[in-house]
């Protein structure tokens, strides 16, 4: 009788693979990213930032949260721990300015908002410069992807705290650069021979220590 070996199953092979869902979450943070800091900037008289709510919600809430679940499907847990938790920004930033959570409201006036505002971007300050001591060793745009947006909310906390239009202002300019930032490395993400005459090559950061 001839013994029959046991069948191993290779799991692997009854996974769902995704495509790479990083130039879509980065599309989506790059856009409102733009839009508000284009408000920030003051850009054509428009203070009121209301405009953003929409795309904080759903697309740079909503869609880059689905971005960063895919990609935490495809192993990559750098970028689904980047892309969740910036979709997990946009949303509660919305939250702030939608009326039916009564989170202003809770406040008795516009300066003890603006400090626990500054408080809020506070710690998205420390928390994206901690994403940055990880990408040192990766490309020259995605080091400075992050670099720029700690820098953008380290002037808004500051705009905020001390109530400074002009410090904001100096947020939104450094924001606007972050976004095309963002933009440039989702680009790189999808540009190939295939579907482009213009295509981008990463520059990796030199490593040093290293013989």
């Amino acid at each position: 009788m001839v013994k029959e070996e046991p069948h191993h199953i290779n799991y692997d092979d009854h996974r769902i693979h995704f495509g790479n869902a990083g130039p879509l979450g980065l599309s989506a943070f790059a856009l409102t990213t733009f839009v508000l800091s284009l408000v920030n900037c003051q850009a054509r008289s428009v203070k009121t930032s209301n405009i953003v709510i929409g795309l904080a919600a759903f697309y740079g809430g909503l869609v880059q949260l689905l971005a960063g679940m895919w990609e935490l499907i495809n192993d990559h847990t750098f970028n689904a721990l980047a892309l969740s938790s910036y979709a997990g920004f946009w949303m509660s930033y919305a939250a702030i300015s939608i009326p039916w959570f009564h989170i202003a409201d809770a406040y008795t006036s516009a300066t003890e908002l603006n400090q626990a505002i500054g408080l809020y971007l506070l710690g998205w300050m420390i928390f994206t410069y901690g994403l940055c001591l990880v990408t040192i060793k990766s490309t020259v745009m995605f080091f400075g992807l992050f670099f720029m947006l700690g820098n953008t909310f380290l002037l808004l906390a500051i705009g905020s705290f001390a109530e400074s239009t002009s410090t904001t202002k100096a947020g939104g300019v450094v924001g606007v650069i972050t976004a095309f930032i963002a933009w440039y490395v989702a680009y790189a993400g999808v540009s190939n021979r295939g579907n482009s005459y213009l295509v981008v090559k990463p520059i990796p950061i030199p490593v040093f220590g290293h013989h």
